[in-house]
């Protein structure tokens, strides 16, 4: 199926986006330091404009209130934390640093006035406590000015989440500003929508184990609010490196969002379990880093087996895929749903990850995978594919797997970047309610999501295989194609569709990268090979 959507854009927001990032590149230029150093403090300064515009809102909120002998509790920080609102004092406003001179005052400069702004927020707000950038005093006053004069024009009546988009805007500017790196801390929106579309996380405990700068977090919180639910999400998210975790945390709260998340120091996922999370979660959603090598097997030897963090074993190749996996499937309650990002050769890998593979499929959790093509995220072109698996799946689809092959329906951004609209998502998502024979949900989609519905499915919408699309496939089958998970494998082609010169190369792409893999699996094998004549031989 193809449906190449052409390139919209809100004309506004962009300009306003560009210009607020025209502002910052330049205070980069005038800086020299890399994008990775000057992200933060830009990010910092978006986030305590945004703290400013609620506070202001709650203040004058307050400031109506007949408080009677109590008096007035416009300066009380519990007043603004009820309302999960952050609370200000004078020197950590906005407003403030706008009238600090450009050329200092009373010995100190507008960078330290800037980072005295930063400590009084973290001092007042102890969920921000050693969180936001204090570095401000490496930038020259005259660019730094500028760029506060430049936030200030974000418009404080904004309607919805206007100022969290801006943010994360920001956070894909430099996710391909830093290229391979920003890949570790952002997943592009269109990508971690559809997911939670398909998750519908309503309600429960969620966990990212590999959480980034909280995409996932955010995008399940305005999912639940768009359907006017209330039903609360308790986040929990792990982050290895220390700086990233700092900014899901600023992001968090720029969403009016809170979270255990825990970061930095030697914290790593692989080996460390602080949410103590198997069995323990309704929601997983996650973007790991693909391909990994080099993780301590014999660090993870006592998480090995069922009930435990690695129920079905470890690959012998040296890569991280399939523990990941594991890690995701492991954290689920006997009822929980995960969604998460994949490398395009884990469908098909071979040898011990066939194996792996083999026994997660026959725990009956596999409930969708769908192929991603080329070029949707901003650190790499190569395609991708998302997997769902749910612990709690009805007894008439237990042995049944959704394939569905997306890589023809996506939106061109530009020549190196595509992306889904809201209409792609919703229809995408679409298709796995029909599977799962639950109601169709166009809150997210449209008009146009309803239109393609009927168009594919028929005018009462109800799930059927489509040649070169979507396959419900049963175990057995999926046991005949040797245990792949890869769409392509079971939706076929469509009648009369030939094979485009751009099908061609992402197909030669994801089998470049499975040659990779298989590679290093021949490389793991000659080692233990040799080892083990070593030992025989003496």
């Amino acid at each position: 199926m193809r449906w190449i959507a052409p390139t919209e854009k809100d004309v506004a927001a962009a300009t306003l986006e560009k210009r607020l990032w025209a502002a910052a590149d330049e205070l980069r230029a005038n800086s020299g330091l890399k994008s990775a150093e000057y992200s933060q403090p830009i990010l910092g300064l978006i986030f305590l404009k945004f703290a400013d515009a609620r506070f202001a809102v709650r203040r004058a909120e307050l400031a109506k209130v007949t408080t009677g002998r109590r008096g007035s509790r416009v300066d009380d920080p519990a007043s603004y934390h009820a309302e999960g609102v952050l609370f200000l004092a004078s020197e950590a406003r906005f407003s403030e640093l706008l009238e600090f001179p450009e050329g200092g005052r009373d010995g100190k400069t507008l960078g330290q006035a800037v980072d005295d702004a930063m400590r009084a927020v973290e001092r007042d707000n102890e969920q921000l406590a050693g969180v936001l950038p204090k570095t401000y005093q490496q930038f020259k006053a005259r660019p730094l000015k500028e760029l506060l004069k430049a936030f200030s024009a974000i418009p404080v009546d904004l309607e919805g989440d206007s100022f969290g988009k801006i943010y994360e805007y920001f956070l894909g500017e430099f996710a391909m500003a830093e290229g391979q790196g920003g890949g570790e801390f952002y997943t592009p929106q269109p990508i971690v929508r559809l997911m939670v579309e398909i998750l519908e996380p309503f309600k429960g405990r969620v966990l990212d184990p590999a959480c980034g700068s909280g995409g996932m977090f955010v995008q399940s919180a305005r999912f639940v609010s768009e359907h006017k639910k209330n039903g609360g999400l308790a986040i929990h998210g792990v982050e290895k490196v220390d700086t990233t975790g700092q900014l899901c945390r600023m992001n968090l709260a720029v969403h009016g969002l809170e979270g255990d998340i825990r970061h930095g120091g030697e914290i790593n996922s692989y080996y460390d379990d602080p949410h103590n999370a198997v069995g323990r979660f309704d929601f997983v959603l996650a973007n790991p880093p693909f391909n990994v090598d080099k993780v301590d097997k014999d660090r993870i030897r006592d998480a090995v087996g069922p009930g435990r963090r690695f129920p079905f074993g470890v690959p012998n190749v040296d890569n991280a895929n399939y523990l990941w996996i594991q890690l995701f499937y492991s954290a689920l309650n006997e009822s929980g749903r995960a969604g998460f990002v994949m490398a395009s050769s884990a469908p098909d890998a071979r040898a011990s990850e066939q194996e792996l593979r083999r026994k997660l499929i026959e725990s009956r959790a596999v409930d969708v995978i769908i192929s991603v093509g080329s070029k949707m995220f901003y650190t790499v072109a190569l395609p991708c594919t998302l997997w769902f698996l749910d612990r709690g799946k009805p007894k008439d689809r237990r042995d049944k797997v959704l394939f569905i092959d997306a890589q023809h329906i996506y939106r061109q951004v530009d020549r190196a970047h595509r992306d889904w609209t809201e209409a792609q998502i919703g229809f995408l998502a679409n298709v796995a309610r029909l599977f799962r024979r639950e109601e169709v949900d166009l809150t997210f989609g449209g008009a146009e999501a309803k239109y393609r519905l009927r168009e594919v499915f028929g005018n009462k919408p109800t799930y059927a295989d489509v040649a070169g699309f979507c396959k419900a496939a049963t175990i057995s089958e999926i046991e005949k194609q040797a245990w792949s998970l890869n769409p392509g494998r079971y939706v076929g082609a469509a009648q009369g569709e030939e094979v485009s010169d751009e099908d061609f190369r992402t197909q030669f792409e994801g089998l470049a990268e499975e040659f990779e893999t298989l590679t290093a699996e021949a490389r793991e094998f000659e080692k233990v090979i040799t080892k083990t004549a070593a030992e025989i031989l003496g």
